[in-house]
């Protein structure tokens, strides 16, 4: 199964209105969540089975994601300083948007006060645009991510100083 059968597959499933498919072969193993009970979406997990070989799998990843580059590790120093900071994490894969609209201003800024409930960002996941709300009440510290960026699934995005 390539790339454009798992894309085809998931638009499928999308349109039917089915809340969970699993579909299992020889090499892969997929599930396709949509419209779960939380509002958060479409979820799909695609897994490896142990007989796969390595090349086919880095071959469908290499479609599935885009990979950004990693930053160096930072010092003892930054991670030490930035323990006292809550991270708040993206909950899917998509891209990063800090505007509703490029018209409009960005939802937080570094400085701003934040409640629980308030949005942060929205994420863009196959044209559907899912807004991020705060968990956490504090002051945004940083902004982890440039705006219109791809984001990975429990990427941190934000750091907020909850005092």
């Amino acid at each position: 199964m390539d790339l454009k059968d798992i894309q085809n597959l998931i638009k499928f499933v999308a349109k039917s209105g089915a809340s969970e498919v699993k579909l299992e072969m020889e090499d892969i193993k997929i599930t396709i969540k949509t419209g779960s009970e939380d509002g958060r979406g479409e979820t799909t997990y695609i897994q490896q089975i142990p007989g796969m070989s390595q090349p086919q799998m880095q071959q469908q990843q290499t479609g599935l994601q885009q990979v950004s580059p990693q930053p160096s590790p930072p010092n003892v120093e930054a991670a030490a300083e930035n323990s006292k900071y809550i991270t708040i994490k993206s909950p899917i894969i998509g891209t990063f948007y800090r505007k509703p609209s490029p018209d409009k201003p960005v939802f937080v800024e570094v400085g701003s006060t934040i409640n629980t409930g308030d949005v942060l960002c929205v994420i863009e996941a196959m044209k559907l645009f899912n807004e991020i709300e705060s968990e956490v009440s504090g002051k945004i510290v940083k902004v982890l991510v440039d705006d219109s960026s791809p984001v990975e699934f429990d990427q941190p995005l934000f750091l907020v100083d909850p005092s």
